[in-house]
């Protein structure tokens, strides 16, 4: 009997997702513990494998298409047995929406005067006193008739033709045909409407027009004369459909800034001693990221103020008795964060190293969706990225987000002189729910102090 693949729930927020790629093919024998296809998802791209052996005799769902968890995408059994049918899943279309049909005049309208019988118990309807106007409706004025658009584009094949060889796009014509259809005249009418014959375009620009599918009256020409260039530029401009997780994080980035009261609390940090005591550190054979001495410097700040390691439903707020740290990263698909649980029982060496080991499976794509949750506080860091501040949005229900900007050497006043320093800045974005201004300064500066003072980090570095 052939076995149903079931789409697995990665999460307990996943909903659905998408095959990315079927790594075999129909016909393929299948042992246990086989990869049968990888799976994106809002946060990660995932692996699926077999929990059984047989032959892959049916893929039900193929690559690109997104579909509810639970669902069956394929088949495993024996090569010749029944297929029970699966419903492809397609695009969800539009409803149409169709007028009622009016009431006959020996009965109520609808919902009128008419008790529905109960499916439970199977008890007959009963007729109610309907109103006594309800036969002779009120008189209005007639609503203009709107014209109904084509139920489905129709084009005659001289027509087809010669929208095809002058490359542009035969659906943004009016047809003048029966129900719509476009004819060659309206081919004709509408070059002529956009001057066509003043068209300039080289032979290489026309086919790469024509092979991407383009309309060559939507491209800007350069001096006058399409070039391979402008349709370039226009491919480039061209939209994509965003991602799953794309849409996810769009998603989850708007609930997140409109439901939380956000407020910055900035400061700058001197760095230059930190980065010259990393140095020692590295030609001492220990490498060390600026990320690190800040991540650390984050866990030991959050034990000292714990109730920037709190979370909140909007009606109660509740201290978290673990630090579980997350940590941005930033990804060609979107943003993920991966979290380390239990911060504050790990030793500096062992922060960096699950830190290290964490974002190298984010980057693979190989971070599960229990490593993507559970943050109790999270840190943002665009330090490689050229920026002076950075105040990121909070995640829902938490306290605080920490960003982190570049360092850069900047002119600074010591000891009433003018001298230069490498300064960093850190901006504390606070949920005003649970964190005030005088709290948020407090948390802020501490982590100022510890990333300024050595002697604490030779102490953690023995």
């Amino acid at each position: 009997m052939a076995r149903p693949i079931i789409m697995p729930k990665f999460g307990q927020m996943t909903e659905e997702s998408v095959i990315v790629e079927w790594l075999k093919k129909e016909g393929d024998q299948v042992a246990k513990g086989d990869i049968l296809f990888t799976v994106e998802t809002d946060k990660s791209v995932m692996e699926v494998e077999s929990f059984t052996e047989g032959t892959l005799i049916k893929i039900a769902v193929p690559p690109g298409v997104s579909v509810p968890v639970q669902s069956t995408v394929g088949f495993l059994g024996q090569l010749g047995e029944p297929i029970p049918a699966v419903t492809a899943p397609v695009p969800a279309a539009p409803r149409a929406v169709e007028a009622a049909p009016a009431p006959k005049a020996s009965e109520p309208p609808p919902g009128l005067g008419l008790r529905q019988p109960s499916a439970a118990f199977g008890t007959a309807p009963t007729i109610e006193k309907a109103p006594e106007d309800w036969r002779t409706p009120k008189r209005e004025a007639p609503a203009a008739a709107v014209p109904q658009a084509p139920s489905r584009f129709r084009i005659s094949p001289r027509a087809a033709m010669l929208a095809k060889n002058a490359v542009i796009d035969a659906t943004r014509i009016q047809g003048t045909g029966p129900e719509g259809r476009v004819v060659e005249k309206d081919v004709k009418d509408y070059l002529r409407q956009h001057d066509y014959d003043k068209l300039r375009i080289s032979p290489a620009a026309k086919e790469l027009t024509a092979r991407e599918k383009l309309d060559v009256l939507t491209i800007q020409p350069t001096d006058g004369r399409i070039t391979v260039p402008d349709v370039q530029r226009a491919l480039a401009e061209r939209p994509k459909p965003m991602t799953d997780m794309g849409k996810a994080i769009a998603q989850r980035l708007s609930l997140k800034f409109r439901d939380t009261p956000h407020f910055y609390v900035t400061v700058a940090v001197d760095m230059t001693e930190l980065i010259a005591y990393r140095g020692q550190l590295k030609a001492a054979g220990a490498s060390y990221t600026v990320a690190d001495f800040i991540a650390e410097a984050v866990v030991l700040t959050l034990q000292e103020f714990p109730d920037v390691n709190s979370s909140t439903d909007g009606k109660t707020a509740h201290r978290n008795s673990q630090v579980n740290l997350g940590i941005a990263i930033s990804l060609e698909p979107g943003l993920v964060v991966p979290v380390i649980r239990a911060a504050e029982q790990l030793s500096w060496r062992e922060l960096c190293r699950q830190s290290k080991a964490l974002v190298e499976k984010a980057r693979a794509g190989t971070v599960t969706p229990d490593e993507l949750s559970g943050a109790t506080f999270t840190i943002s860091d665009l330090g490689m990225a050229d920026v002076d501040s950075y105040a990121p949005i909070i995640n829902p229900g938490k306290s605080a987000t920490l960003g982190v900007a570049s360092t850069q050497p900047q002119p600074v006043v010591r000891g009433g002189a003018i001298v230069v320093r490498q300064m960093m800045k850190l901006t504390l974005s606070c949920n005003r729910r649970i964190v005030d201004g005088a709290l948020g300064a407090k948390f802020v500066n501490a982590i100022k102090q510890k990333l300024e003072d050595i002697e604490l980090w030779k102490q953690l570095a023995d």
